[in-house]
C-alpha cells in the first residue's frame, strides 16, 4: 500500500471513497514525532479544494488516472467540450469539474484532461497562456510618478487582468494562470 511520502502534486488519492486531485504538498520532518505531508487537495466531483495533513504512517489508495492532451472547443450553457487531435473523440466536463480554471479557457487552447478510466474528472491548464489584449486605457502621464504602474486590461477570452503601463490594445501578453497575473509581453 502506497504512503503518504509517495504523493506527489498531480497524485489522486481516494479518501473516504472521494477522489482527491493533490494540487500542493510539503514533507515536513520536525525534530521530535513523526513526518507527515500537508497538502492542498481538490475534490474532483464538488471542486472544493480542502488542507488535509497525512501522517507518515498512514497507508493510502491511489487511483490510477491518465492524462489526455486535449483541445478546447466550445463552452454550451454549462458544459465544456473538449477534443482529443489523436482519435477525434470528445468528453464534456460540467463547470464544477472546471472550477476556477473556466477563466483561462479560450477557443483552440490545448490542456490536459484527467480521466479515470473514461470518466474526465478535471483538467490541468499550461503554466502559461499567450492572449491578445482587446482593450487596454491608454497610460495616463504622471501616473508612474504617483506609483500607479499597472493598469487593467481585457484578453480576447474576457478575462481582465493587470498589466504595466505600457501595454496596448492588440499586443500579445503571456498570463501565468497559477497567479493569474501578468507575466510577460510577447515580441513578435
Amino acid at each position: 500500500m502506497p504512503s503518504p511520502n509517495e504523493i506527489r502534486k498531480g497524485t489522486v488519492v481516494n479518501l473516504n471513497g472521494e477522489l482527491w486531485f493533490v494540487v500542493e504538498f510539503q514533507r515536513v520532518s520536525p525534530g521530535k514525532g513523526s513526518s507527515f505531508v500537508r497538502t492542498r487537495a481538490k475534490n474532483l466531483q464538488t471542486g472544493k479544494v480542502i488542507e488535509h495533513v497525512f501522517k507518515s504512517a498512514e497507508t493510502l489508495t491511489f487511483e490510477d488516472v491518465s492524462y489526455k492532451k486535449m483541445q478546447f472547443l466550445y463552452e454550451s450553457g454549462m458544459l465544456y467540450t473538449f477534443m482529443d487531435n489523436q482519435t477525434y473523440e470528445q468528453v464534456e466536463l460540467d463547470q464544477d469539474q472546471i472550477g476556477n480554471e473556466k477563466k483561462f479557457l479560450k477557443e483552440n487552447l490545448e490542456v490536459t484532461v484527467i480521466m479515470h478510466g473514461q470518466t474526465p474528472l478535471t483538467i490541468e491548464l499550461p503554466k502559461k497562456i499567450s492572449y491578445t489584449v482587446t482593450s487596454a486605457p491608454p497610460a495616463v502621464k504622471g501616473d508612474t510618478a504617483s506609483g500607479n504602474v499597472t493598469k487593467e486590461v481585457e484578453l480576447d477570452n474576457g478575462l481582465k487582468i493587470q498589466t504595466p503601463v505600457f501595454i496596448r490594445e492588440g499586443d500579445q501578453i503571456m498570463v501565468n494562470t497559477e497567479t493569474s497575473s501578468y507575466s510577460e509581453r510577447i515580441n513578435e
